[in-house]
């Protein structure tokens, strides 16, 4: 977080996910701890964990599954969190450690410190940035422990900010469930008409044709922002321009603003485009070279008119933003 405040971000992102106790926590998904954190070098929380670490075998990869609702706050506190790595073969829970891709460095992968959802208000509060904190979609069965519903666990995302007096024009929530959306809009009108509906039903053909369709009779309901992923957004023409997909087109026809994800979430885009990545599938023809990935976000934001850009390594939006005079 406070390396993509240096860089100059000005909304900083936490993923929201809830303890066994019951409390809020910054996690890029409910129960990726065994990738995340250390959690299975530590026996007493490893033999909490959902799916206890598994070596491999010769037939077998190793798995393990830990979630943030397997342990309390304060065991979560005391973890060390890494970069998202594992590795299939590891026969030891040490093993399973490392493996990221090639093209991520594990060089400053120290002991990061876990963090609570209200210490991150607190931090990105001390910083006078504003919030985005996405409420993930819990991978436990709901209600969770028999009476925690997913309308609980909506409020008690919004009741942080209140109790520390933030105001609702500086949070931006985040759902990839749209009854998460209504259920601001309609509870929390305040911070709803900010809300951001993270849009993942353009990974099918299908979908994508439905999602497009659907655009008017979100707007009608009082959504306001929709977020699709990049690859959603552009399309490549045969002589390699970038340009707006269907979708971009028909979210601003309906009046929405755009926000997309993730930027630099992918491999080099030499890489990225010969693999077909998620990010880039639609226009990889265009791409090619490290410098094409300011085409993609200078297409995003001249020709798509998005209104922010979700990235993992925020240096390069706010580089371009400054220099187009973009707020």
């Amino acid at each position: 977080m406070m390396a993509a405040a240096r860089m100059g971000a000005g909304i900083i992102e936490c993923d929201v996910a809830f303890t066994k106790d019951r409390e809020l926590v910054c996690r890029h998904s409910q129960c990726d701890l065994h990738t995340t954190t250390n959690i299975l070098t530590i026996p007493e929380l490893a033999a909490k964990c959902t799916v206890p670490f598994q070596p491999a075998t010769d037939s077998t990869p190793a798995k393990a599954k830990c979630c943030t609702s397997d342990i309390t706050l304060a065991e979560f506190k005391s973890l060390c969190a890494k970069m998202d790595s594992s590795n299939s073969s590891a026969t030891t829970p040490e093993e399973y450690q490392y493996g990221g891709p090639a093209w991520r460095t594990e060089l400053y992968d120290t002991c990061g410190t876990p963090v609570a959802h209200h210490e991150y208000i607190e931090l990105i509060e001390s910083l006078g940035l504003q919030f985005s904190p996405e409420l993930k979609t819990p991978q436990v069965t709901m209600p969770f422990q028999g009476n925690y519903t997913q309308e609980m666990y909506a409020q008690q995302l919004i009741n942080d900010y209140k109790r520390h007096h933030i105001s609702p024009s500086r949070v931006w929530p985040q759902s990839f469930l749209d009854k998460d959306i209504f259920y601001w809009i309609q509870h929390e009108p305040a911070f709803g008409k900010q809300a951001i509906y993270l849009d993942e039903r353009t990974d099918t053909e299908e979908g994508y044709k439905a999602a497009v369709a659907s655009l008017p009779e979100l707007a009608e309901k009082g959504v306001k922002i929709m977020a699709p992923a990049i690859y959603a957004l552009l399309n490549a023409t045969e002589d390699g321009e970038l340009v707006p997909s269907e979708y971009a087109v028909a979210a601003k026809e309906a009046g929405f603003d755009i926000i997309t994800w993730s930027l630099e979430r992918f491999p080099p885009l030499a890489q990225a485009a010969a693999e077909k990545d998620y990010y880039v599938q639609s226009f990889t023809s265009a791409v090619g070279k490290d410098g094409d990935m300011y085409r993609i976000v200078d297409a995003l934001a001249q020709k798509v008119g998005v209104r922010g850009i979700f990235s993992d390594w925020p240096a390069t939006v706010t580089y371009y933003a400054s220099c187009m005079g973009l707020n």
